[in-house]
């Protein structure tokens, strides 16, 4: 959970306290050879995008949990990714089943699946489904397409999901099936495809 999703309207105040205090002694422990990085870990493209905007601060990537996924990546993709991939750093993106709701669990943001969202999850099912894809290879491999992500959290509720995921990453996504995916409009028409689809 981020300090903005804890602490509702009061995140800008905490993000300004971090700001003038922990944030530069990041800065400087780094600058000192005493750690080699520091980062920013959030739910929301807010804070990434205030920090980025600061001239001083220089975070060297940061972690995005749930915002560059098959089901919402818009925010993201225009504010942030960008921004991150021409100052050569790196956003891991976390959760990218979107709290399971791209692998057939019931919840999304970690709340019950709107209507809306069960729609948009079926979409994409039957569009997999008709090309012989998992739904682990789409979510994972969409997510990595991009220049600005370093590396991706899926999550496992048991440690046999560990193998799931890395033959999701292997698995072979004909370039029909991201076209589709764009054509229906669940991929924004400026998000990279998976191997240049």
């Amino acid at each position: 959970m981020s300090a903005q999703d804890f602490y509702g309207d009061e995140w800008l105040d905490v993000f300004e306290t971090a700001r003038k205090g922990a944030f530069k002694t990041l800065d400087r422990l780094r600058d000192e050879g005493v750690i080699k990085a520091w980062g920013l870990g959030v739910n929301r493209v807010e804070p990434i995008e205030l920090l980025l905007g600061l001239e001083k601060n220089r975070p060297d990537g940061f972690l995005l949990a749930g915002r560059y996924t098959l089901l919402d990546h818009g925010r993201a993709l225009q504010r942030v990714m960008p921004q991150v991939a021409s100052r050569g750093l790196g956003i891991v993106v976390g959760g990218p089943y979107s709290s399971g709701a791209l692998v057939g669990g019931p919840n999304f943001e970690y709340a019950p699946m709107t209507p809306e969202i069960c729609a948009k999850v079926a979409a994409i099912k039957a569009l997999a489904d008709r090309h012989g894809v998992s739904m682990k290879a789409a979510g994972l491999q969409f997510a990595l397409a991009h220049k600005a992500v370093a590396a991706v959290i899926p999550g496992a509720s048991q440690p046999g999901r560990i193998a799931e995921d890395r033959a999701a990453l292997n698995e072979k996504v004909p370039a029909a099936f991201w076209q589709e995916l764009r054509a229906s409009g669940v991929i924004d028409v400026a998000a990279p495809l998976p191997g240049g689809a």
